[in-house]
């Protein structure tokens, strides 16, 4: 996952950023409205999250204006003001979710998460890599061309894998999507679950598209 973080304040910024950084998510950070406003407009990001109160100008401003660019990135507004006014202007501007400040890092990931689970504009249609390919629509895959039976399970776990290709995914994101945010992550159902997988797409098949990275969970490329 690849998070845009536009703060000003540098302590916060720095704690969100190991934070996000320990769950395996990729952190760009802005702290004026012109760098978020330029770093949003070029990059490729999942999700962006935007203070309120900004050097240059207002995080309200800077969501509006990037929804009328066209931009459809989930956007997660963060202040300190907790008026309902407030609120109510971060979403008429085009915001997905509004978290006040002070929060707890758990929360701020969960809806992290769960922002970026329900963005379907953001999802392509199809994802292919080697021989593989998974339609993330149909809920179907192939590799060398033949049908690969997948339970419920581990096709959902594929799509994760396969929709963050190339990207290295913690365990709490995995089992996060494929059961829910209470799973607990730390128990071997997940490598269950991934030895089945791996028996279906990788057993018969070179390359090999599952990796695992001891202590920082899996990378799904080449």
């Amino acid at each position: 996952m690849r998070l845009l973080l536009v703060e000003d304040d540098p302590e916060l910024a720095a704690i969100l950023t190991e934070g996000f950084r320990e769950h395996s998510i990729d952190v760009a950070r802005a702290a004026t409205f012109t760098t978020g406003r330029t770093l949003a407009a070029s990059g490729d990001y999942d999700i962006l999250l935007l203070d309120v109160m900004l050097p240059g100008g207002s995080g309200f401003d800077l969501c509006r204006m990037l929804r009328d660019q066209g931009i459809e990135t989930p956007i997660l507004m963060l202040t300190a003001k907790d008026a309902l006014d407030d609120r109510v202007t971060g979403l008429d501007a085009g915001a997905d979710d509004y978290l006040v400040k002070p929060f707890a890092f758990r929360e701020l990931l969960a809806r992290v998460r769960a922002l970026t689970r329900r963005a379907p504009a953001l999802v392509p249609k199809k994802v292919a890599i080697a021989d593989l390919e998974v339609d993330l629509s149909g809920r179907r895959a192939t590799r060398g061309g033949k049908p690969i039976d997948l339970t419920a399970k581990e096709f959902s776990l594929l799509e994760f894998l396969a929709i963050h290709k190339d990207i290295v995914v913690d365990r709490a994101a995995i089992t996060a999507h494929v059961w829910d945010e209470n799973h607990d992550p730390f128990t071997n159902v997940l490598e269950v679950l991934v030895r089945r997988l791996r028996r279906k797409i990788d057993d018969d098949f070179e390359p090999k598209l599952i990796h695992t990275l001891r202590g920082a969970g899996y990378r799904f490329g080449l």
